[in-house]
C-alpha cells in the first residue's frame, strides 16, 4: 500500500493561523519535505515537531523527487510545506505533486493560509474573476513586457514583488495599466507591521515613496483589471470626426482626457485607423 503525500499550509506570518489538523498531519508522517530545513525547523520546533525533514527546492527537485516517490511507493507517508504559506504558490513542488498523479499516489491538501487569498479578501476589488500573476521578471524591459499582457485584461490581478522592486514595479504598472487604474497594496499579511492600503496606482506609487517602511518585508500587489476595454472600443468613430478639426495628438489627447484613458493609446488607435 502507497503512502500519501500530504501538501501542508503553514503560516505567513501570525504563529496562531497554524491549524491543528496541520499539526498533527506533520506529526504523523515519515519524513517533512521542506523548502528550506532550517526556516522550516524553527517552525516545527515551535509546534513541538520532530518528524525527519529533507530538503525539498527548485535546485533538487528533478533527484528528490523521485526518491520521494520511491519512500511514497514503499508505503511511507510524507508533508510538503514551504517556508510560509500554501505550497506551490510561487514555490517548488508541483514536479513532485505531478509525478505522484503519474504513479496513482494520493495527494491530500491540508488548507490553510494563503498570501494571493488573503490579499484578495481584503482588497476592496472585485473577486468573482482574478488571476494570479506571481513575481514579474526583476529587469525594467521583461517586466513592461509581462505588464503589457496583462494591460487588457479584465479580472482583477494579483502578484508578487520583492521589497527592493516595489516602487520600480508600481512605476511600471502605472505606466503601462494607467495611473488611475486602483490597486492595494498588502503588505506584511498577518505580521505585526501589516499594512493594506488601497489607491489609484500613481498615489499608491507616492505613498511608498514616501514611507520607507513600506518597502520592506513581504508584499501582495492586488490591481483592478481594466474596466475601460469597452468603452475603448467605441470610441473609433468620433476620434476619427475630431481628428478631421484638429491635429492627431491634440484630438487624441481630447478622447484620452474625456475617457480617463492613456493618451498614447488613443494616439496609436488614431494612425492604425487612418491607416486601415
Amino acid at each position: 500500500m502507497t503512502g500519501i503525500l500530504y501538501i501542508v499550509a503553514t503560516p505567513i506570518g501570525n504563529l496562531n493561523d497554524m491549524t491543528a489538523r496541520a499539526i498533527d498531519t506533520l506529526k504523523s508522517v515519515g519524513v517533512i519535505a521542506c523548502e528550506d530545513t532550517r526556516t522550516s525547523g524553527k517552525l516545527l520546533s515551535f509546534f513541538n515537531i520532530s518528524t525527519p525533514t529533507t530538503a525539498y527546492h527548485e535546485h533538487n527537485a528533478d533527484t528528490q523527487t523521485a526518491r520521494l516517490i520511491e519512500r511514497l511507493q514503499s508505503g511511507q507517508s510524507v508533508a510538503l510545506i514551504s517556508d510560509a504559506g500554501t505550497p506551490l504558490i510561487s514555490d517548488p513542488g508541483y514536479r513532485l505533486v505531478k509525478a505522484c498523479h503519474d504513479e496513482s499516489i494520493t495527494v491530500v491538501p491540508i488548507v490553510g493560509a494563503c498570501a494571493v487569498i488573503g490579499a484578495l479578501s481584503v482588497a476592496g476589488l472585485p473577486s468573482d474573476k482574478f488571476s494570479f500573476v506571481g513575481f514579474l521578471p526583476a529587469k525594467q524591459h521583461g517586466r513592461i513586457e509581462s505588464l503589457k499582457a496583462y494591460q487588457d485584461r479584465t479580472e482583477t490581478l494579483i502578484f508578487y514583488e520583492a521589497p527592493h522592486r516595489i516602487t520600480d514595479c508600481l512605476s511600471d504598472m502605472a505606466d503601462v495599466f494607467g495611473g488611475e487604474r486602483e490597486a492595494t497594496l498588502c503588505r506584511e499579511i498577518s505580521k505585526t507591521f501589516e499594512t493594506i492600503k488601497k489607491l489609484p496606482l500613481a498615489d499608491l506609487l507616492e505613498f511608498v515613496k514616501n514611507d520607507p517602511n513600506q518597502q520592506r518585508g513581504e508584499i501582495v500587489l492586488v490591481v483592478a483589471g481594466n474596466t475601460q476595454k469597452e468603452q475603448k472600443a467605441d470610441y473609433d468613430e468620433w476620434l476619427l470626426a475630431i481628428a478631421k478639426e484638429l491635429p492627431p495628438k491634440k484630438a487624441s489627447a481630447i478622447v484620452a482626457d474625456v475617457l480617463g484613458i492613456k493618451k498614447s493609446e488613443v494616439y496609436d488607435r488614431l494612425l492604425e485607423l487612418q491607416k486601415a
